[in-house]
């Protein structure tokens, strides 16, 4: 890099163009990287709900613990957050306060999709989903962030024209073209 002249310096003094704070950020490579996430968007707003749930669960904690009021918000945040997949039971507040970024994104639907064993990696349900071949209850979904709770897992489906659904009922030998129009 060349040398900076005396007026350049002072109008660039406070700017490092070396250096970004975004680079160092070795974390949300590696969260973005093993999720498949594609938008660096995506990623801020699940920052930012986990850092309100954390708020929330802190300012909770501050409360009396036999307040009628924190015990009533204590059980809806953590109804609320077990629904969602977010927290594995609904034991205790500490759980809402170790929520984390990644366990957002394990409620993503291409990553809830390879743990059914609908795609062997998060980069080929990924194409899945954009492509248009799975459907969440009776929509298609095209978006790879869209969020599955956890009662909607059950309802994660292939679409009604797509290729793969025909593959998979021929090779089980349940391939009936009727049950393939889409009505």
């Amino acid at each position: 890099m060349r040398t900076l002249k005396h007026h350049e310096e002072k109008l660039l003094k406070k700017v490092n163009f070396l250096h970004y704070k975004r680079d160092t950020n070795v974390r949300e490579l590696q969260v973005m990287r093993r999720y498949h996430i594609t938008d660096r968007e995506d990623y801020t707003k699940y920052n930012r709900i986990v850092g309100q749930i954390k708020k929330l669960a802190t300012k909770l904690k501050g409360l009396d613990p036999k307040d009628p009021f924190r015990i009533a918000l204590t059980e809806q945040l953590l109804d609320k957050l077990f629904n969602l997949g977010f927290i594995t039971t609904k034991k205790s507040l500490l759980k809402a306060e170790e929520v984390n970024v990644s366990a957002v994104c394990r409620r993503r639907l291409p990553v809830v999709m390879v743990r059914l064993k609908f795609a062997e990696t998060v980069k080929l349900a990924t194409e899945y989903v954009e492509q248009g071949h799975i459907k969440v209850g009776p929509h298609p979904v095209t978006d790879p962030s869209y969020l599955v709770s956890r009662s909607m897992e059950d309802y994660l489906t292939w679409a009604n024209k797509s290729k793969i659904k025909r593959h998979v009922m021929k090779y089980n030998d349940k391939l009936d073209d009727f049950d393939l129009l889409e009505c």
